[in-house]
């Protein structure tokens, strides 16, 4: 650019030298003159658009640094994002599975299950089954107060229950094992009288004689166990009873 002001500033200065030129060396040096400073602005345009060229390029570099820059913190953000939909999900998976599992294991506690009872195979409650088994446990365990209880529960929810002869069974006994005899005896004879067909009623009977010798009444254990050898000869309970018999005259 100041190439360009001296040029002017000689040509401006020009007529003063003219009167030394000729006319057609002077018009010679004017087109020089100027054909030298079109050059020279060509130049100086060029080197203004390079300029401008590069500006523009160092502002596209900023601009993209920029955008970069942006595109990284978002694609940071969406995969925290996506790490966070990760963990929920799977927490969610695992919660499934576990509510899966608890109704799973709650239907199969509703879900009649095949036991024997007396020899046969009957359908029976988990709840009804559980009940039982615990009355049982704790008779096994020698816990007869609460076994007593449990299994008079259980007939009292449960009348209808395949294991009720059983449980009639089991609260006699329970009560001859708290020498609560007579009471035995009186759980004994439901069993005796409403459920003859049970496998249960001769050794009900037997216990019923065993119950009536404690209280010293050997008249009826003798009548007791005659019946029981009457109306059960191949039971295991009418062995012990023809053992027992002699004990009774």
């Amino acid at each position: 650019m100041k190439l360009i002001v001296a040029l002017l500033a000689l040509w401006l200065a020009f007529p003063a030298h003219a009167q030394i030129l000729s006319d057609s060396e002077a018009r010679k040096a004017i087109l020089e003159l100027r054909a030298r400073l079109a050059e020279l602005q060509q130049r100086d345009s060029d080197l203004s658009a390079r300029i401008d060229r590069l500006e523009t390029a160092q502002r596209n570099q900023l601009e993209l640094a920029n955008q970069t820059e942006t595109l990284r913190q978002e694609i940071a953000r969406l995969r925290g994002q996506v790490e966070a939909l990760t963990n929920e999900i799977a927490t969610l998976q695992k919660r499934n599975r576990d509510l899966y599992a608890d109704l799973d294991a709650r239907l199969k506690k509703m879900e009649p299950s095949t036991v024997a009872v007396d020899g046969k195979p009957v359908a029976v409650d988990r709840s009804e089954l559980n009940a039982y088994e615990t009355a049982l446990a704790q008779f096994r365990a020698s816990d007869f107060k609460g076994a007593l209880t449990s299994f008079q529960q259980f007939v009292a929810r449960y009348p209808q229950s395949p294991y009720v002869p059983v449980a009639h069974y089991w609260i006699g006994s329970s009560h001859y094992a708290l020498k609560e005899y007579k009471s035995a005896i009186a759980a004994q004879q439901i069993l005796v009288d409403r459920y003859s067909d049970s496998t249960r009623a001769p050794d009900a009977l037997l216990s019923i004689a065993e119950s009536q010798l404690q209280l010293s009444d050997k008249k009826s254990a003798n009548r007791t166990l005659s019946r029981l050898i009457k109306d059960y000869p191949e039971s295991e309970a009418a062995k012990v009873a023809r053992e027992r018999l002699p004990a009774t005259r």
